[in-house]
Parts: C-alpha cells; structure tokens; sequence
C-alpha cells in the first residue's frame, strides 16, 4: 500500500558491483510462511513489538493498528483517527515496545493556514501553495500505543501541502518523520522531528519540485540522514541523471549541511530503505534494465560495498546484514536462477560478502518490509495480489 500511496519515482546508481564473489555459490533456502495479516489494499506495513505482529494501515479510510500473534491470532485491534478519513503509513517500535506510528490526518475544521509551529525551514526558497480544501490530508500525526494496544497519545502538526508521510525512526531523544509534500508543480520532501511527549518541532522542506524522502536514520550527534530521490538541485548538487538517489545530512539545527547523489547518465533511481547502520536499498532503471542496490555507506556517506541485482526494484534492508527484494535472473554468488520474480533475502557479514540467501514462494508481487526482531528473528513482509504474509528465517 505504501508503494502504491507513494509518488514514486525509480533512479539508477553510479557505483558498480565492489564486492568479490565467495568462491563457492551458495545454496538458497526457502523462507517459511508465518502467517498472513490482510489485504494489500488495507496494510501499509507490519513492525514487531516483543512477540506481537502489529500491523498498520487504513481500512474504510480509517487510520487502524492491530496486533496479532504468530498464529495470525488478533489480540488486539485499535481506531487510531476519527476523522472522516485518515492514513497510517509508518511505524516503529521504541526500547520498552511501545509503538510509534505516522501517517496523515484532514486539518481541523475551519484551520487554513498552518500554525506557526509548522514554520518550514525551506532552503530551496520554494512557495508552498495555500491549503486547498479543508479535508485534504494535511496535517502530519503521530500516535503513540502501548504494547497492550492502548492509545497513549495523538498529535498532529498541520501544513499547507497534502503529504505522505513514508518512514519514522526512534531513538531515546524522540522521532523522526519524513515524507512527500504535494504541491501545484510536482513534490517536495520533508523532515519532521518530535520529541518523546510527540510534541513536533519546525518542518523542513527538501526540494520544491521533484524531490522524495523515503527513510531516516538518526544520529548519536543529533544530526539525521534523510534518503530518497530527486530530478532538481539540491544542496548546490545538480542532478545528474533523469532522477537521482540522495543522502541529504540535515544537522541538529535543521540545515542541510552535505547532499550526496547516485546518478547514472539517463537513469532513474531512488533510495527506498535505510537502516540505522546506512546499509541502503534501492531501485535503479538504466539502460533497458531494472536492478536493485544494495550498498553499505559509511558515516560521511562513502560507499564501503555495493551490489546491483537484477529484480523489480524496491528494497527493504534491516540492520547491517539483511537485504530482501523481488530477484528476476541469476545472482553470481548464489545457486539461482528464478523463472519468475521471486522474494530473495541475502544476509551479508561485516565486509560485505553474502553469507546466506533465502527465498518466499512465487505470486509475491512486493517486498514491504524486512525485520530484524530479538524474539522472533528475521522476518520479510510480502504482498501478492490477495494478502500480506511474514515469512521467517528461523524454524518454528
């Protein structure tokens, strides 16, 4: 749901294969079915919280969060808006297991402008456009619910553009928000923090015409890690190809302070996932041919190994180990060769090197979410044209 929701655009990458294959390929094993959680139309995603499966979406344009067991067994189920229509599109689970969930509400009735607490911090010099209509989603919110499925808290920061929020990051200070403003004359990203009460701080605007954030990651320093895409200038970086890959550093302060692009001459690609340890996955579309990236980034965003597979593009990475998307042709590394697309999830060691492959069964259409959970293991969430399914790694 969250790629269908999502402005997307597809980017290509500059860096070739790093990493030498292990000298013997390596044999891949099939994922095992947890259980299903609904329908593609209604799920925008799935996080673990101890051993609970919590799924997230909306359903009859409601924002909802739901825990399940592994069994598929509902323990419970929770209305997060009641807004004639709402959306939540992303989540994290914080230390104590509670859950932090984005997504995007109407602005109050009779609110056209934004309050002054969603001041954006524009560096572009780019007009946001007046509200359009009362009802738009154009407020950011945030909800917090404990692991029993209790709503602790809601806010909301309203804005002046309808937006898509993509990705939330924790850490003990607070969250991380980013996502997609819309706009007359395209899209803009944006970041927005909040602290442990969920009390917003000022926005920032990335971009103003072609510009997506798709994940954040946050930092020891105070400072963040926006990723995604980009067909304009940012941060006095020209783009290169059609659409760019960018890792936009946005310090404490909220000033853009380094913008690295992944670009290849008339190609495509976005950066769709990041985990905390800036291990990156993402889609490239170049000359005739769909591939994904995976590439592990140091601190000041040099690439430390990289790999190109051929695949439908999106890709969900967790940690520094894991990497899953859809594979459509042979990996050097592996015992593989799908006839159809086909769930892959690799697993790496410290330098890179593949050390593990497991694949889902054939009808997946998407890879929604990789996970890395102490009670439960590795976990993929997919989505086929009927339902979202968990697999694990781990035998049960």
């Amino acid at each position: 749901m969250k790629r269908l929701l999502s402005l997307a655009v597809i980017a290509s990458l500059l860096f070739i294969p790093s990493v030498n294959a292990a000298p013997n390929k390596i044999s891949v094993k099939p994922m095992q079915l947890l259980t299903t959680v609904g329908t593609p139309d209604e799920v925008s995603g799935v996080v673990a919280s101890g051993k609970s499966l919590i799924v997230f979406g909306s359903k009859a344009a409601k924002a909802y969060a739901r825990a399940v067991d592994t069994t598929g067994k509902e323990l419970w189920n929770l209305s997060l808006d009641q807004s004639a229509s709402s959306i939540a599109t992303a989540a994290a689970v914080d230390s104590t297991g509670d859950i932090w969930i984005a997504g995007a509400t109407p602005l109050a009735l009779g609110l056209i402008q934004p309050t002054p607490s969603a001041t954006a911090v524009n560096p572009d010099n780019a007009v946001l456009p007046p509200a359009s209509a009362i009802g738009n989603l154009q407020a950011v919110t945030l909800w917090k619910v404990t692991a029993a499925g209790v709503l602790a808290f809601t806010n909301t920061l309203p804005t002046s553009s309808v937006l898509l929020p993509t990705s939330i990051a924790l850490d003990r200070n607070g969250a991380s928000i980013v996502g997609i403003l819309g706009n007359a004359r395209g899209n803009a990203a944006f970041l927005v923090n909040a602290d442990l009460t969920g009390a917003f701080g000022k926005l920032l605007q990335i971009g103003s015409v072609s510009t997506t954030a798709d994940a954040v990651a946050r930092h020891a320093d105070g400072s963040f890690t926006v990723v995604g895409s980009s067909g304009e200038a940012l941060g006095g970086k020209r783009v290169a190809g059609i659409t760019d890959g960018v890792l936009v550093k946005v310090s404490k302060a909220l000033r853009i302070t380094n913008v690295v692009r992944s670009s290849a001459v008339k190609g495509k690609r976005i950066w769709n996932s990041a985990s905390s340890s800036l291990l990156l996955g993402g889609e490239v579309v170049a000359a005739g041919k769909t591939e994904t990236a995976i590439t592990k980034f140091s601190s000041s965003f040099a690439p430390t190994w990289t790999y190109r597979f051929p695949s439908t593009g999106p890709a969900a990475t967790a940690g520094s180990t894991h990497a899953a998307f859809i594979s459509t042709g042979t990996t050097p590394q592996l015992i593989w060769n799908p006839k159809v697309p086909t769930p892959l999830i690799l697993s790496f060691d410290s330098k890179g090197r593949i050390t593990a492959a497991n694949s889902g069964p054939v009808g997946q259409r998407e890879v929604m979410g990789a996970l890395l959970s102490k009670e439960l293991g590795v976990l993929v969430v997919t989505s086929s044209a009927e339902a979202v399914s968990i697999f694990t790694l781990i035998p049960r």
